[in-house]
């Protein structure tokens, strides 16, 4: 076990943020996975924050080598998303080198099609290739949550 690498994927959002921490050892093992999820009638510089403190938390509890998290995406139509986007992903960013942990960053495309094959799979597709992969009983919910460990076991396999 001493050679196992941890790695914590993140699927960053304002209201909920999907976590997964993934261990390779030589064979991936799920060992924790959840949401952050913040009030969405808050103030914005409320919620990152919240962000932030139940991220350092969950990384002074349970250490990791790496972090991943998917790169921001935006569509011409919808900018502001991408905006806002940024700053969760901003507020996980600046926990992880408070820490100093190494950070992946992968594109949605790239997870998507390391698991399933298809580089534009839905949600649901992705649900259950993790499911698979890791042989859990059911699906994972909600897909961020999915999403967060597929992001870890991309990161991973790429090590």
């Amino acid at each position: 076990m001493s050679n196992a690498i941890r790695i914590l994927g993140i699927d960053p959002g304002t209201n909920i943020t999907g976590f997964a921490i993934v261990e390779f050892s030589p064979q991936p093992h799920l060992i924790e996975a959840g949401t952050f999820r913040t009030d969405a009638k808050a103030d914005l510089a409320d919620r990152i924050a919240q962000i932030h403190a139940d991220l350092s938390e969950l990384l002074a509890e349970m250490p990791v080598d790496y972090l991943a998290v998917e790169q921001l995406y935006s569509h011409y139509a919808h900018p502001r998303t991408s905006i806002i986007m940024g700053h969760a992903r901003g507020v996980i960013l600046l926990a992880a080198a408070q820490r100093n942990i190494p950070i992946r960053h992968l594109a949605a495309t790239k997870i998507k099609k390391s698991l399933t094959g298809n580089g534009h799979a839905t949600k649901r597709q992705m649900q259950l290739a993790v499911q698979s992969v890791f042989g859990l009983a059911e699906p994972p919910e909600p897909a961020d949550v999915a999403d967060a460990i597929a992001i870890a076991l991309c990161a991973g396999n790429q090590l």
